[in-house]
């Protein structure tokens, strides 16, 4: 969706161009907040991207508020995440970005979790009784390498490329 206060024609224009499916063209400054809030009231979760005063109302009750580096200091205080760089293609990047660390902390999750399951109950002895033990300083090495796991795994976030 597209929320402007450009004239009709240039926002169905640039919709058209984005393959944007609902345009809420010259839309007052003040009215963009209740914009945010009526899509909200329809059950979407809304990011917003603004660079001016005009934004910040909005900005700030998205649920993500994406301001344009470049922008007015209220907008980038009004928002949640700031682009570095003026280029609007960069909330693609932020996308990208979020849905791979989002990957990452339900890999670390899956990875911490099944060893917890594994090496604690063996550690504490709970399968002695099949000869399956292991000593309390092997446990801390494993404990120590379970943490290096998780650490190396998040730092494959490096990797993306947010570049537009």
């Amino acid at each position: 969706m597209l929320i402007t206060g450009d004239a009709r024609q240039v926002a169905d224009a640039v919709a058209a161009e984005l393959d944007i499916d609902e345009v809420f063209a010259e839309v007052l400054p003040e009215d963009k907040d209740a914009k945010v809030a009526e899509l909200q009231q329809r059950g979407l979760r809304v990011a917003m991207v603004g660079d001016g005063v005009n934004d910040a109302p909005a900005l700030a009750r998205a649920d993500v508020g994406i301001a344009i580096g470049a922008g007015t200091d209220v907008a980038i205080e009004s928002a949640g995440v700031v682009l570095a760089s003026s280029d609007p293609r960069g909330v693609i990047g932020v996308i990208d970005l979020s849905r791979a660390t989002y990957r990452k902390m339900v890999q670390n999750l899956l990875w911490a979790t099944c060893y917890n399951l594994l090496a604690i109950p063996i550690a504490a002895g709970a399968f002695a009784f099949a000869g399956l033990t292991l000593p309390p300083a092997i446990a801390a090495v494993a404990m120590s390498l379970s943490t290096m796991i998780v650490a190396a795994n998040a730092q494959l976030l490096r990797r993306i490329d947010l570049r537009p």
